[in-house]
């Protein structure tokens, strides 16, 4: 996954969770933050981002933000980007065996899932979760309460229960990862859940990307620890 038109900018506050005030090129510029999460751990001010130029001339604002340092690690904390990460890499990932027919965005019951992939007669939902908190090397999810990640935990017991795969797969948006763990002190229902989907057979797996301002691609697998 590669962006366009990337620029390097200082992060100075965030007025709200939909944009962000940056220094860009000696000069004070409203951005827009294409992370709702909380990101207080990256979004620092003095912290090096880094940004895309949209094309659309009409948009409030010219950017938006999609990266930041947090030390010597790179984040790339885009919520979008974990979909089209995972896009690029699930046809040679060897999860599945070829040929698959992926269909993105797939209603199943009273949710929509990221993915189905169908292989043969074997049809599999898959769920997307980008991870943008670390500490130490622990990556944890999420950073902010998701009754939405909970509903969508018990759609993949449900699907499973009926005959589907059902995949829950972390996306660590960074590199050098040595274990993803729910962050049971933020919302432990969903740890909890987690933990539920995982006796009731749902695959739940964690990749960790290697990331440059401009971009990112899924490098390697990151353990899970319940």
């Amino acid at each position: 996954m590669r962006y366009p038109n990337i620029y390097e900018a200082i992060f100075l506050r965030r007025p709200n969770r939909f944009i962000a005030q940056v220094l860009l090129n000696g000069r004070e510029e409203t951005v827009h933050v294409k992370n709702t999460g909380r990101c207080r751990e990256l979004l620092v001010p003095g912290a090096q981002v880094y940004l895309v130029r949209s094309e659309n001339l009409e948009r409030k604002t010219a950017y938006d933000l999609v990266a930041a340092r947090k030390g010597e690690r790179l984040i790339n904390m885009d919520s979008q980007s974990p979909n089209h990460i995972l896009a690029e890499y699930l046809p040679h990932s060897g999860l599945f065996q070829d040929p698959i027919q992926v269909t993105p965005e797939f209603t199943h019951g009273d949710s929509r899932f990221d993915f189905l992939v169908e292989e043969g007669g074997r049809r599999h939902l898959i769920e997307v979760k980008g991870v943008t908190l670390e500490q130490d090397g622990l990556a944890k999810f999420p950073d902010a309460p998701t009754e939405r990640g909970v509903k969508h935990i018990h759609g993949l017991i449900r699907a499973r229960e009926e005959g589907f795969e059902s995949w829950l797969i972390f996306v660590a948006q960074m590199e050098g990862i040595h274990t993803l763990t729910p962050n049971d002190e933020t919302h432990p229902a969903f740890g909890a859940a987690l933990q539920e989907a995982a006796q009731a057979g749902v695959h739940i797996l964690a990749l960790g990307c290697h990331v440059e301002p401009d971009g990112a691609e899924i490098t390697y697998d990151i353990p899970v620890s319940l």
